[in-house]
């Protein structure tokens, strides 16, 4: 029973930890990178409707990092939470830190410890939330919020 207790408590601060990341649509001048089109994908279908680039479009990371911070002074990186997706964050952090906003690496150091292991790639997080939100009995839409209102791009 303390495990389903331990794993309720996780995903309810999952949960608080989704709700915060889903408010930071609301600076304009904030993008979320990620690596791939089937993760833009995933977090768009939970509720992230603000602007979301691409690490993997067939260019250097160090021009993506330039046109990225020309374009938007904070840049929140959301790489995947493997080996592959840690040296992609570092290196953006190497490329953007310094620079206006800077590079923001919180959320993915904070989703990497909540999800413990379960959940190595962005992509998956749709369906892990789904099942989790089921089996906690958690309205998925109560997650996922309102999108109405929020910056896109």
């Amino acid at each position: 029973m303390a495990r389903s207790d331990d794993s309720a408590a996780a995903f309810d601060e999952f949960v608080d930890l989704w709700d915060q990341f889903l408010d930071e649509r609301r600076d304009p001048t904030a993008i979320v990178v990620v690596e791939g089109e089937r993760d833009r994908r995933a977090l768009r279908r939970l509720g992230w409707d603000g602007p979301v680039g691409l690490v993997h479009r067939g260019r250097p990371i160090a021009e993506t990092a330039q046109e990225l911070i020309d374009e938007h002074a904070r840049v929140i990186v959301l790489t995947d939470w493997d080996r592959e997706g840690g040296t992609l964050a570092r290196r953006l952090r190497e490329f953007l830190e310094g620079r206006r906003g800077g590079v923001d690496l919180e959320y993915r150091r904070r989703f990497a410890r909540l999800l413990r292991g379960e959940l190595a790639h962005v992509e998956g997080l749709y369906g892990w939330v789904r099942r989790n939100a089921e089996r906690h009995r958690v309205p998925f839409e109560a997650i996922v919020g309102d999108a109405s209102g929020a910056p896109t791009g």
